[in-house]
C-alpha cells in the first residue's frame, strides 16, 4: 500500500476547488472539455496537494465579496431535492391533468385515483427534506 506524504483532501475542499472551476470556466480561461476532466481529477483525488495541482497553471481569482452570504442561502436546499421536487410537481400537475381530462369526458367526477401517485411520494420528498435523509446531515458522527 502506498502512503502519500500530502495531507488528505475533504469533500468541502473539494467542492471549493470545483467552484475555483466553475469560476476560470465562466470567464473563457477553459473549455468544456478540459473543465470535464479537471473536475473528474478533483474527484479523483486524495490530498491538497493533488487539488493544487489541478489549478496551477490557471491564476489565482480574487475573492468574491459576499460569495458566503449567497453560497449559505443556496444550499439550503440541495440541487438534488430541488430536482426532484421539480419532477414531483411536474407529474403531480400531469397527473391531475390526465383525471381532470377524464372526468369531463365522463361528465362526472372519477375516481380521485392521483391522490395515489400524488400523496406517497410527496411525502417521501417531504420526509427525506425535513429530516435530513439520504443527505448526510443525520449519518455524520458529532
Amino acid at each position: 500500500m502506498e502512503i502519500s506524504p500530502g495531507t488528505r483532501a475533504s469533500d468541502a475542499e473539494r467542492a471549493q476547488t470545483v467552484e475555483l472551476l466553475n469560476r476560470h470556466l465562466a470567464d473563457g480561461r477553459l473549455d468544456l472539455a478540459e473543465y470535464d476532466q479537471r473536475v473528474a481529477q478533483v474527484y479523483a483525488t486524495t490530498t491538497r496537494d493533488d487539488l493544487g495541482l489541478v489549478l496551477s497553471d490557471l491564476p489565482k481569482l480574487p475573492k468574491v465579496p459576499g460569495e458566503k452570504a449567497v453560497r449559505s442561502r443556496a444550499s439550503r436546499i440541495p440541487i438534488w431535492q430541488r430536482i426532484e421536487a421539480a419532477s414531483w410537481v411536474s407529474v403531480s400537475v400531469l397527473v391531475l391533468i390526465i383525471w381532470g381530462t377524464i372526468s369531463l369526458a365522463a361528465g362526472e367526477f372519477t375516481y380521485p385515483w392521483p391522490i395515489w401517485v400524488i400523496g406517497p411520494w410527496g411525502a417521501v420528498l417531504a420526509f427525506r427534506a425535513l429530516t435530513g435523509f439520504e443527505s448526510g446531515r443525520s449519518c455524520r458522527p458529532v
